[in-house]
C-alpha cells in the first residue's frame, strides 16, 4: 500500500531527475499523491498495496519509471498554487474575523441587557426596602427600636443583593451556554462553506494540473508496466460501509512511524497559516491516508485542552490559528475537518450519541447529556471514522514512565494516543458511537437507537486485546436467574491467551457501596478461564442492581512475578439486576488474584496438567 515504507529504492536503473515533491504546494502535491499514490522521493522504487477495490496486492509489484517535466510551467503552477491558497485563506480568515467581531458584539449585548435588567430591578427592590423601612422607623420612637430596625434593613439589603447576584450569574451562565452553541453552529457552519470552496479550490488546481503538466509512465523502455490507480474522487462520495477493515488497510501502528514522527516535530513548532501548517504535515505523505494520520497525530500530540492562550489574539499570529479551541466555538472535530479540507481530503462531521464520561449501562439516551461529534475522512476508497478527541493524548502515571537516563520533572510525565479512534471499524465504533443519521453508521445492516443502548458498554482496549462476546445475547443489561445468578463471558484471541490476565469490581449500581453485611462484594463473583473463554459468575447477595466493571492487561511471565501490583484498565462494564432471589449466596473465600484455579499459572508459564485433567468450574457450580 502507499502508505508503507522501507521500500528499497533501485539506484542502479536510471531516472531522469524529479523535483522535490515536498516543496510542492498542497493542491499540486495533492494530485501527485493521489493519482500515484506514493510519492517518488528518489528514483524507482517498489510498491506494496492494498487497492480501493478490495484486491491485495502481494510482494511487490512491477517496477515502475515515474518522470515529471521539471519545466517552468510546473515552476509556475507552483507558485500560483501556494498563492491562490493563501489568498483563499486569508478571505476565509476575514470571514472568521467578521463572525468573532460579531460573536463578541453580541455578548456585550448581552451582557449589558442583562446588567441593565438587574439594576432596574435592583432599584425598585431597594426603593421598596426603604420605603417601608422609613415608614416603620416614623412609627418606632425609642432609639433601641430604632436600632434593631436599622440592623434588620441593613440585613435585608446584603440578602437582597446576595440574591440578585445569585440569579443574575445563574441567567447569565444560562445565555452564555445558548449563546456559546449558537456560536458552535455558527462556526461549524462556517468552516463547512469554507472547507467547500478550498476543496474546490484543490479539484480546480487538479484539473489545470492535468492539462498543463502530463505524469506519464515509460512502458517501452526496459519492461516497465504501467499501474492503474483509482484517482482521489473530487465530489464527496455517499456514505457506504468500507470494503476493507481497517486490519486490511494496516494491521500496525509502526507502519505509520516516520508520519506519526512529522506530526511530532511540526506539533513543536508554530505557524502563521493553516496553508504553512497543513504544508509541513503532509508534504511528505505517500498517501490519502498518510496525510489524514498526521492530522490526526498533530492534534493528539497538540493536546489543545490544555493549552494556554492570550486573551487577546490576532488570526495572523500562530496560536491565532486555534482561537476557535480557546472560544470554545470550534471543537476537534471541526478542526480536523478544515485541516483535511487544505489537504484536499473529504471530511464530515457527524452528530449523535456516544458513551461517554458519566454513562453507565443501562442508562437510556433521553436528552442531551450524552450527544457528542465526530469525524469520517474519505481515505482509501472509503468513508472511515475517526474520533480526535478520544484519541488525543492521555497521562500515563509517572511509574510507567521510563527510568533510564536523567531525568527532568517533565521527563516523568508520559502521554499515549489512542489508534483505536483512527479509522475505527464501523462494527466497533458502534459499540461507543450512535449517529443521527443511519447511514453514517457504515453498517451494512444498521442499528436502532434502542439496541445501541443494549449493546455491552465496552472501551477500546476491549478490542485491542482482539476480545469478543462469544454469546449474542450478551447485553448491557443482565438479569439474575432465580438463585440470583447471571454469567459475563468474554471470549480471548489464540494470541492472546498467555499473556491476558483479568479483574474485576463490583459494586451497588446506584452508589459506591461495595460490601453487603460488612462482606465485600467482589466475593460474590467468581472468575475462572477455560480454554480461551474468561467467566465471571455473579451471585447477588439481595435483590437491586449491582455494577459489574471488568479489568484486563496483558503481562509476561517475568513482569508477573516481580510482585509489583498490576496495573489493570477497565474493558467493559455491565448492569447486573436482581429482581427476585430466592436462594441465599454465601459469599466465596477471598481470592488474591481474582481468578480461581490453576489457569492463569498454566497460561502465564507454560504449565500442563498431567495427572488431573482441567475442571470447567463453570458447569460444576451449574
Amino acid at each position: 500500500m502507499g502508505h508503507r515504507r522501507g521500500f528499497p529504492v533501485l539506484d542502479s536503473l536510471e531516472a531522469p531527475d524529479l523535483p522535490d515533491l515536498e516543496a510542492l504546494p498542497v493542491m499540486t502535491y495533492t494530485y501527485v499523491t493521489n493519482e500515484l499514490h506514493n510519492i517518488f522521493r528518489g528514483r524507482i522504487c517498489h510498491v506494496s498495496r492494498k487497492t480501493a477495490a478490495g484486491s491485495v496486492c502481494s510482494g511487490r509489484s512491477p517496477v515502475r519509471r515515474c518522470r515529471m517535466r521539471d519545466s517552468p510551467a510546473l515552476h509556475k503552477f507552483e507558485a500560483e498554487d501556494r498563492d491562490e491558497q493563501k489568498r483563499l485563506e486569508m478571505k476565509h480568515r476575514k470571514e472568521e474575523d467578521d463572525l468573532y467581531r460579531r460573536f463578541a458584539r453580541q455578548r456585550e449585548e448581552e451582557e449589558r441587557r442583562i446588567r441593565d435588567e438587574f439594576r432596574d430591578e435592583w432599584e425598585k427592590e431597594l426603593e421598596r426596602l426603604t420605603s417601608r423601612f422609613e415608614r416603620e422607623m416614623q412609627m418606632k420612637r425609642k432609639r433601641d427600636d430604632q436600632n434593631v430596625l436599622t440592623l434588620r434593613h441593613q440585613q435585608e439589603k446584603e440578602d437582597l443583593e446576595k440574591n440578585m447576584t445569585l440569579r443574575r450569574d445563574k441567567k447569565k451562565e444560562s445565555i452564555t451556554r445558548k449563546m456559546l452553541e449558537h456560536e458552535r453552529a455558527a462556526t461549524a457552519a462556517l468552516v463547512e462553506k469554507q472547507s467547500h470552496e478550498m476543496l474546490e479550490l484543490i479539484n480546480e488546481k487538479r484539473s489545470e494540473y492535468m492539462q498543463a503538466e502530463s505524469l506519464y509512465l515509460d512502458s517501452n523502455d526496459g519492461g516497465y508496466v504501467e499501474e492503474q490507480v483509482q484517482p482521489y474522487p473530487s465530489h464527496a462520495p455517499a456514505p457506504a460501509p468500507p470494503a476493507l477493515s481497517k486490519y486490511q488497510v494496516y494491521n500496525d501502528p509502526v507502519e505509520f512511524t516516520n508520519v506519526d514522527q512529522i506530526a511530532i516535530s511540526v506539533a513543536q513548532e508554530d505557524q502563521k497559516s493553516f496553508t504553512d501548517l497543513v504544508r509541513q504535515l503532509v508534504g511528505r505523505c505517500g498517501s490519502d491516508i498518510e496525510k489524514a494520520r498526521t492530522i490526526f497525530r498533530w492534534i493528539t500530540v497538540k493536546n489543545l485542552n490544555t493549552m494556554s492562550f492570550d486573551d487577546n489574539l490576532r488570526g495572523d499570529t500562530p496560536m491565532g490559528l486555534l482561537r476557535g479551541i480557546k472560544n470554545g466555538t470550534e471543537s476537534y472535530h471541526v478542526l480536523f475537518k478544515r485541516l483535511c479540507s487544505y489537504a484536499g481530503l473529504h471530511c464530515v462531521v457527524i452528530k449523535g450519541y456516544s458513551k461517554s464520561a458519566g454513562y453507565q449501562p443501562g442508562v437510556r439516551f433521553e436528552d442531551n447529556r450524552f450527544r457528542n461529534s465526530w469525524n469520517a475522512v474519505y481515505v482509501a476508497g472509503a468513508w472511515r471514522f475517526v474520533q480526535c478527541n478520544w484519541g488525543a493524548r492521555h497521562l500515563v502515571n509517572a511509574k510507567e514512565a521510563p527510568k533510564a537516563g536523567n531525568k527532568t520533572k517533565s521527563d516523568s510525565l508520559r502521554y499515549e494516543y489512542d489508534d483505536h479512534y483512527f479509522l475505527t471499524d464501523a462494527k466497533e465504533f458502534i459499540y461507543e458511537f450512535f449517529p443521527l443519521q443511519s447511514e453514517w453508521q457504515l453498517l451494512k445492516n444498521p442499528i436502532t437507537l434502542q439496541e445501541f443502548e443494549e449493546l455491552p458498554f465496552v472501551r477500546s482496549l476491549f478490542f485491542r486485546y482482539g476480545l469478543y462476546f462469544s454469546d449474542s445475547n450478551t447485553k448491557a443489561v443482565m438479569y439474575t436467574d432465580s438463585t440470583g445468578a447471571a454469567t459475563v463471558r468474554i471470549a480471548m484471541p489464540t494470541h492472546m491467551q498467555g499473556s491476558l490476565i483479568f479483574h474485576y469490581n463490583l459494586k451497588f449500581y446506584d452508589s459506591d457501596g461495595d460490601t453487603f453485611d460488612k462482606v465485600s462484594l467482589k466475593r460474590f463473583v467468581m472468575q475462572s478461564v477455560v480454554g480461551n473463554m474468561v467467566a465471571f459468575r455473579v451471585h447477588a447477595p439481595c435483590s437491586g442492581a449491582f455494577l459489574l466493571d471488568i479489568f484486563a492487561n496483558a503481562v509476561t511471565p517475568k513482569e508477573y512475578l516481580t510482585g509489583e501490583p498490576m496495573k489493570f484498565k477497565s474493558v467493559c462494564k455491565f448492569k447486573i439486576c436482581c429482581e427476585d432471589l430466592q436462594t441465599v449466596m454465601v459469599p466465596l473465600p477471598d481470592c488474591a488474584s481474582g481468578e480461581w484455579g490453576p489457569t492463569k499459572a498454566t497460561r502465564l508459564f507454560g504449565l500442563v496438567p498431567i495427572t488431573h485433567q482441567v475442571i470447567n468450574i463453570d458447569l460444576l457450580l451449574h
